[in-house]
């Protein structure tokens, strides 16, 4: 199954699409105006759905947030829950399976983990009026981003960032640097001065496609934190006061909550599943996670970030994504010649898939109504 990983985006999408129409899904597209990929395809936002018109129990799950890591989720949405039939199984009389294709298809088709404005998607679903201020962030920045950086120097940077990661401690600099930052648009982590169109479309498949649910079981894919090859399980919420709880029925003691300490992942602000939160009805139930694959260690994967943005500050998309330096966010984000690693990632993905599905099904009375 290792070969499911696409070696493109426009492959992740053909597999996605066919995988779809195959299990009987019902497809809607979202095309990305004003862009085209290094193919000169379209880039999309697919949705593909097994279920009931009205379900009331849905589980969502999502590829592509942060572009390049959809590598990993379409293996997962396209060989797990499309190929070896996991979604049709789960579909029943009251049950849907929704998935959400390449939320980010630029990064996805340019090997970014951000969209085509330089912006994290998973910290745009914010107040833009009011964005959260993250002063640590502006301590670091030119260390990540130095302003005078004609030519790429990996080992100056390597340099500057093991003395930043000194002076702060490994915690305080991903807790700066990750929490998601709003006044540097050519900085890491940028969450944007407004609503993105990814953000609009999902916005829109949330109101017409989750919101009617009475308990909606959520899954964002994702990669680059974490013990490699390890499936985290991070808490995103539900608002309901057994939303945690819940949770950890359904995962186990896997289960690891940021605001806590508990996980890979520092506290962040303005991801996805704000936007499942604020689109389900009053008296909707929400079981959400990120599912994180680790790859690299993370002064690795940090560097490889500082080394895409450098790329894409100094040359155009389409010269930029043929660069030798993509081989390090490639890595940092899904190691192409790791066999191990991809199956352990499918391994891992299958065992949480299934665990939302029987969580849905199992839930306890009240929790779905």
């Amino acid at each position: 199954m290792a070969d499911a990983f696409p070696l493109d985006y426009s492959r992740a999408r053909a597999d996605f699409l066919t995988a779809a129409e195959e299990a009987g899904a019902r497809v809607r597209t979202f095309a990305l105006p004003g862009h085209s990929g290094p193919d000169g395809g379209e880039l999309c936002v697919d949705t593909a759905y097994l279920g009931p018109p009205d379900p009331l129990k849905l589980l969502v799950t999502v590829s592509g947030t942060h572009g390049i890591e959809g590598f990993c989720g379409s293996a997962c949405q396209t060989g797990i829950l499309l190929r070896e039939g996991v979604a049709k199984a789960a579909a029943g009389t009251t049950t849907g399976v929704l998935l959400v294709h390449a939320l980010n298809p630029y990064g996805f088709a340019y090997l970014r983990r951000v969209n085509e404005d330089n912006v994290d998607l998973n910290r745009n679903f914010v107040d833009h009026d009011a964005p959260p201020h993250n002063g640590a962030y502006d301590a670091v920045h030119r260390t990540l981003v130095p302003a005078d950086a004609d030519e790429f120097a990996p080992r100056e940077l390597v340099a500057n960032l093991t003395a930043l990661r000194v002076r702060l401690g490994p915690q305080r600099l991903q807790e700066a640097v990750t929490r998601g930052q709003y006044r540097h648009p050519d900085g890491l982590f940028y969450g944007g001065d407004a609503p993105t169109w990814s953000r609009r479309v999902f916005e829109t498949v949330v109101a017409e496609q989750v919101a009617g649910a009475a308990h909606v079981g959520y899954i964002d894919l994702h990669t680059g934190l974490g013990a490699r090859g390890v499936g985290e399980p991070i808490f995103r919420g539900g608002r309901d006061a057994d939303a945690h709880q819940r949770a950890r029925r359904w995962y186990g003691d896997a289960l690891t909550v940021s605001e806590r300490g508990t996980s890979s992942s520092t506290p962040i602000v303005g991801n996805t599943a704000t936007a499942v939160a604020d689109g389900l009805g009053a008296g909707s139930r929400l079981t959400a996670i990120t599912l994180e694959f680790g790859t690299q260690p993370g002064p690795e994967v940090l560097l490889a970030l500082c080394a895409d943005a450098w790329l894409h500050r100094h040359h155009p998309p389409n010269d930029a994504v043929r660069s030798d330096l993509k081989r390090l966010i490639r890595d940092a984000f899904c190691p192409a010649d790791d066999a191990r690693w991809r199956e352990q990632v499918l391994q891992r993905a299958r065992e949480v898939f299934e665990q939302a599905v029987v969580g849905l099904t199992d839930a306890r009375p009240g929790e779905d109504a």
